[in-house]
Parts: C-alpha cells; sequence; structure tokens
C-alpha cells in the first residue's frame, strides 16, 4: 500500500515529491483529479499526545490560511480535504515547475521577480505570513501566472517583523541561489510597493522593517 493510502479516501498516489524534516508530500490522484497530499511527520522526541496537540495546532492554521486566501483569489492551492487529527491535508495540483527551476534555466528573469513582490504583498495585505519564502515554494505555469505554495510555516496577524522577515528569507535565496540576477531584491521591493495598501502595517513599513533586519544580519556576519 502506498504512502497515505490507508488514511486518506479515494486517494491513489503517483510519487513523492519530497520529504522534509516537518512533513512528506506527494502527488497523486483524489477522486480521479490530480492532487497533493501532505502528511506531518511525527516527532519521536515528542511526546505523542503533546506531538498530536502540536501537529494539530499547526495543520488548523494551514487551514485556516488557505481558506482566506481562497476566498480572497490569492494564486495558491485549492484545500480539497484535511484530517487534523492524523495529520494530512489535500491540495490541488498546481501544474508547471518552481520559480527555482524557472530562474536557474533562464525561462524567467526579473518580470516574474517583480510580480512575486506584487504577490507577496498581496498576501501580507491580508493579514498572512509566509513563513518559509523560497523560491522552491513558488510556483510558475505555462501562462507566466506564480502561485504561491506551502504555508505550514504560515501566521495569521504577523507581527510586522514577520512580515519583514518573509523577504528576508527571499532576499537570502535569491542571493545564495540566483545571484545572477544582480540587484533582484530591489526589483522585487519595487513590485511589493506596487500593490495597493488596505492593510497596516503599510507595504513602506514593512519595507522598513526589511531593510532594518537586512541590516542587522549584515552586522552580525
Amino acid at each position: 500500500m502506498h504512502m497515505g493510502e490507508e488514511l486518506v479516501p479515494i486517494w491513489k498516489q503517483s510519487k513523492i515529491l519530497h520529504k522534509g524534516a516537518e512533513a512528506v508530500v506527494i502527488s497523486g490522484y483524489w477522486m480521479g483529479a490530480k492532487a497533493v497530499l501532505k502528511i506531518r511527520n511525527p516527532r519521536s522526541y515528542r511526546h505523542p499526545d503533546l506531538d498530536r496537540r502540536l501537529t494539530r495546532q499547526r495543520l488548523s492554521v494551514e487551514v485556516r490560511v488557505l481558506k482566506k486566501l481562497h476566498s480572497s483569489e490569492l494564486s495558491c492551492p485549492s484545500l480539497l480535504d484535511a484530517d487534523l487529527d492524523k495529520g494530512w491535508i489535500l491540495l490541488s495540483h498546481i501544474e508547471g515547475e518552481t520559480l527555482y527551476d524557472s530562474l536557474a534555466s533562464g525561462r524567467s528573469g526579473f518580470e516574474e521577480i517583480r510580480k512575486l513582490g506584487k504577490l507577496i504583498r498581496q498576501m501580507h495585505n491580508l493579514g498572512l505570513s509566509h513563513g518559509d519564502l523560497t523560491t522552491h515554494n513558488i510556483m510558475i505555469n505555462d501562462s507566466n501566472s506564480l502561485f504561491l505554495i506551502d504555508f505550514g510555516l504560515s501566521k495569521i496577524a504577523p507581527e510586522i517583523e514577520q512580515l519583514g522577515l518573509d523577504l528576508q528569507v527571499l532576499n537570502e535565496c535569491l542571493n545564495a541561489s540566483h545571484h545572477e540576477f544582480e540587484d533582484a531584491i530591489d526589483v522585487l521591493v519595487d513590485g511589493y510597493l506596487s500593490f495597493s495598501d488596505t492593510f497596516s502595517p503599510s507595504g513602506k513599513e514593512v519595507i522598513e522593517r526589511f531593510n532594518s533586519i537586512r541590516g542587522r544580519v549584515r552586522y552580525h556576519a
């Protein structure tokens, strides 16, 4: 029996996409449609009751975030099903490739980086932070549309520090993995500030906090 088939009704596994410390991500079919199953890994170093409670809390936040994003029509996977007690979540399949691969191959460039900045501000404008914003957690399809994925570390009603940290994590990713795109972070910030504000803190305030975080990182380095 494939992973997840004993947990999820009408699920047929295709292949394992990612095995990480937090979860296993698997592609497959749910009721005949392409889908992605994410199963939280149990932590053996924690008491089983505590582990179940923490897993449930984390998945509960992820479910609420996905519902909020979907209702706002922000580009992300749709929530299909979930079982908080068994520790799994089922999402719609996003066709395409990661932005990491697309930038590395030259199929994407500064235009997509600017679009990403705008998309991140859309998410922040909903009162949400991502928590793990790297180019591995952004998908791009054949129509050049960007999708945010993997909200396992996201927060609802985050402090401005978390919003600034989203940008700093992405800044570090761009510098480490996509250094050929010189000044990419400036292009991303330009896109971020191009989205109209309806949420406090404003885009300008978040960028000020991001610059403060970036300065602290450089100082300690």
